[in-house]
């Protein structure tokens, strides 16, 4: 597995951990399950969107 330097306040992290601790997860886990939610919510949204363009496109042209 590649591995990935980031930068973050130490506060931040203090509560990365915090919940990662509160789940019995890793830091790591808990990191990458959060990059995969906010790329499948930016997909949907993404998506909606189009098709919303979409509708309007079809309402002006009919």
């Amino acid at each position: 597995m590649a591995r990935v330097l980031i930068s973050m306040p130490e506060d931040f992290l203090s509560r990365i951990d915090q919940v990662a601790e509160g789940e019995n997860r890793t830091r790591s886990e808990l990191i990458r399950e959060a990059l995969r939610t906010y790329m499948y919510k930016s997909r949907a949204k993404s998506s909606t969107i189009a098709n919303k363009n979409a509708a309007i496109l079809d309402a002006l042209l009919d």
